[in-house]
């Protein structure tokens, strides 16, 4: 069987390719608040609002492309079993290749009933007032907005619990849900954080690769296949 490596990636590996997040711009997202559009309470205040932030989100998307990290982890599943789980709602794992990915945040092609959660569809398109669902309720971004639960948690901590080597690539190893999931890896598994400017220090357990994702993560590739 091959090892298996998780890697879990977050807003760094995006933003490489151009999508923009909350964090880059002190707090606000193309001057939005994220109260204001990134809520159920925001839904439920302006849902004009909010469709039409995410319907600019979703067009945006079209615009970009993979970058090289992208790549290299989709190529990586040639000699490797590789989960993904990510924090982003992108689609550039997948573009790049990648064909198992988790995502924890929800995804941006996909639309979802208000009233019925598990209805949820494929869509590229912008989302209006009267778009309904089949059993007649308005449609939402099929986002995990803040203050919701993460519906996907569990099946990403068992996915780490049965990893050979783990990877931490643009997302911070002290902010939830990441910094949490690693804890799940089995006892004397390795991880390699793929971060410009890291937070924390290595240790035995832990590797730093201080680059951007289009380049450390190849570097961090070579030291994981060496290890394993």
């Amino acid at each position: 069987m091959k090892p298996h490596i998780v890697v879990l990636t977050g807003s760094g590996i995006s933003a490489e390719s151009g999508i923009r997040t909350f964090r880059d711009n002190g707090g606000l997202w193309e001057e939005h608040r994220v109260e204001d559009v990134a809520t159920p309470q925001a839904f439920a205040r302006d849902p004009e609002l909010v469709l039409r932030f995410y319907n600019q989100r979703r067009q945006q998307l079209q615009t970009v492309q993979p970058n090289a990290a992208h790549i290299a982890l989709a190529e990586l599943e040639q000699n490797y079993r590789v989960s993904i789980i990510t924090q982003n709602v992108d689609d550039l794992h997948e573009r790049a290749g990648s064909s198992a990915v988790l995502h924890l945040h929800g995804e941006l092609n996909k639309v979802r009933s208000t009233r019925f959660e598990d209805l949820i569809y494929e869509r590229t398109d912008d989302i209006n007032i009267g778009d309904l669902c089949e059993r007649g309720h308005q449609l939402r971004p099929h986002i995990v907005w803040f203050g919701e639960a993460v519906p996907m948690l569990e099946t990403a901590v068992e996915i780490v619990a049965q990893a050979d080597a783990v990877m931490v690539i643009g997302t911070s190893m002290q902010v939830y849900p990441a910094a949490s999931l690693i804890h799940y890896a089995p006892q004397g598994v390795k991880t390699w954080f793929v971060d410009p400017a890291p937070a924390v220090s290595s240790s035995e357990k832990l590797t730093i690769v201080a680059e951007n994702a289009s380049t450390g993560v190849p570097k961090a590739i070579q030291l994981i296949q060496a290890a394993l």
